[in-house]
């Protein structure tokens, strides 16, 4: 999510009532044999009348169907547990001095041409297990790889660093170029869309084969959006924060606010379509690593930094395909905004562009509603051209 929407978000919600934890869904096996898959009820036959006789055929039918309810029960969830997820990360270190943390899942399979490799990457105030929902998914047929950048989730976070969303660029196309080494489909939400849209913008496309932006911000920060006259109204206040939070102390006593558990479970509940995903879970993903030493001036660095390129100056420069997939209840980039609005255009003009637009879906689709996504990422996944 932006940065600077964050900290308003927070402002403006310090009033509100804390909404009441959501529990986790879970799977179960119902007295009528319903059975309860990624959210879905699955309904096997049952005999509710008197049977007279039953042949051996009609024997092994009732059999299989009770074994295929059996299985169905007992099939383990896709999701990708947290702790799994910490367990499975590697490092690597970026430029001789930065330590990146990663996750390869399904890496023993052997890519095709029709099967490459994916890169995940988060948004602001993210990190890898925000792709909990997708990762085990997506690697039923591909490679997945996954990536704190600089300054999230377990990477490092170096004192006075000058964060920049070319910065990220180029840490995505090292880590392709050193890591993976082979053509990838970059895969972002929000800022992290921004970051690897330039990262194709600026490879010799060699090394991106394809490009799936989720909610693609405007701007490291939404100071890049001035010609939203939401933005307008909020620019005054957007360049208080970055005053305010230019003196140390201050920085410290906002950051300290905003990252208290109930002020980021309502900033999440404030941007989720479905508000059952914002679950404890959740909440502990995006807390976690802003104890981490440096979480501070990674945090003044984004709101307070340039806000890099603007997205609608760098599509131009895409030939590869690229998946658009929007939920229409954002509102940091909504639909309706300057941002929004461009990319909704682009498939009525550009062959190589497709765009969903998901209905209830917030500014994080992937975790909002992972099922849908998946509903129209893995179709356009599998009917990529050969590279």
């Amino acid at each position: 999510m932006a940065a600077a929407d964050s900290v308003w978000m927070h402002l403006q919600l310090q009033h509100q009532s804390i909404h009441k934890k959501k529990e986790r869904k879970s799977f179960f096996l119902s007295p009528i044999s319903a059975v309860n898959i990624g959210g879905k009820n699955v309904i096997f036959p049952t005999i509710t009348t008197p049977v007279v006789s039953l042949n051996n055929s009609s024997l092994g039918v009732v059999a299989k169907l009770s074994s295929s309810a059996a299985e169905a029960a007992a099939v383990p969830p896709l999701e990708l547990g947290v702790g799994e997820i910490k367990n499975k990360c590697r490092k690597w270190l970026w430029k001789g001095q930065f330590s990146i943390n990663y996750l390869i899942e399904g890496e023993e399979k052997q890519e095709s041409k029709s099967n490459p490799p994916l890169l995940l990457v988060h948004g602001f105030g993210a990190s890898i297990p925000h792709w909990r929902r997708n990762i085990r998914t997506l690697a039923q047929n591909h490679t997945v790889y996954a990536i704190d950048l600089l300054g999230f989730g377990a990477s490092d976070k170096p004192e006075g660093f000058p964060y920049t969303m070319e910065t990220w660029a180029q840490l995505i196309l090292n880590f392709v170029e050193e890591i993976v080494k082979k053509p990838t489909v970059l895969v972002g939400n929000s800022v992290g869309s921004l970051a690897c849209l330039i990262a194709a913008s600026e490879s010799n496309q060699s090394l991106v084969r394809g490009l799936v932006l989720l909610n693609c911000a405007g701007g490291m920060n939404n100071k890049a959006i001035v010609d939203d006259w939401r933005i307008k109204l909020l620019l005054p206040l957007l360049w208080l924060v970055d005053f305010l939070l230019n003196q140390r102390a201050i920085a410290s006593y906002i950051f300290e606010r905003v990252r208290q558990r109930e002020n980021i479970r309502n900033i999440l509940q404030s941007v989720y379509g479905n508000k059952e995903s914002v679950d404890d879970e959740l909440v502990e993903i995006i807390i976690e690593p802003t104890f981490d030493q440096g979480a501070l001036d990674a945090f003044v660095a984004i709101v307070t930094g340039p806000p890099g390129p603007n997205p609608v100056k760098l599509m131009p420069k895409i030939s590869i395909p690229v998946l658009l997939l929007w939920g229409n209840q954002d509102p940091f980039t909504p639909l309706d905004g300057p941002v929004g609005k461009y990319f909704s255009s682009l498939p009525a003009k550009v062959p190589n562009i497709s765009l969903s637009v998901l209905d209830g879906v917030g500014h994080c689709p992937h975790d909002d509603e992972p099922e849908l996504v998946h509903e129209k990422l893995l179709p356009w996944l599998a009917q990529l051209p050969a590279s």
